[in-house]
């Protein structure tokens, strides 16, 4: 679906409209963690940086459920977005750890791109995980 017409706004949606779908697979427990923690994630980066709140993600997932882990599925959809998709960096999400190793690694323009791009990717994901998945309040 990468019309060359579409907008910027356009193509975030639909990337994370299949992330969210993607999700969906996931056991219901792990659905609703997704959106949990989809919708958690801009107050962290606005908080402590794009690099700690996806640090904290990756210190939080379940090793025992390798990919199907909402919270690398998570971070999946937004290295994919942020390194594959908008090409912010060098580096390509494939590799658990292309994201972090690109915050680490890459200059203070990049981190500051990413950090913005990041958090507009995420007004759609949550929205979408809100209306498909449901967030149940803390």
């Amino acid at each position: 679906m990468s019309d060359s017409r579409q907008t910027l706004d356009q193509r975030r949606a639909y990337h994370a409209w299949q992330a969210v779908e993607q999700a969906g697979q996931l056991k219901e427990e792990d659905q609703k963690t997704f959106a949990r923690e989809a919708k958690k994630l801009p107050l962290r980066i606005k908080t402590a940086g794009l690099g700690q709140a996806v640090a904290f993600l990756r210190a939080k997932k379940d090793e025992k459920k390798k990919d199907a882990d909402p919270r690398t599925c998570l971070l999946y959809a937004l290295g994919n977005w942020l390194l594959d998709e908008r090409r912010l960096a060098s580096a390509q999400s494939g590799k658990d750890d292309a994201l972090i190793k690109a915050i680490i690694c890459d200059n203070a323009d990049f981190l500051r791109r990413a950090t913005e791009e990041a958090l507009l990717y995420l007004q759609w994901l949550t929205r979408f995980a809100e209306a498909e998945i449901g967030i149940e309040e803390d």
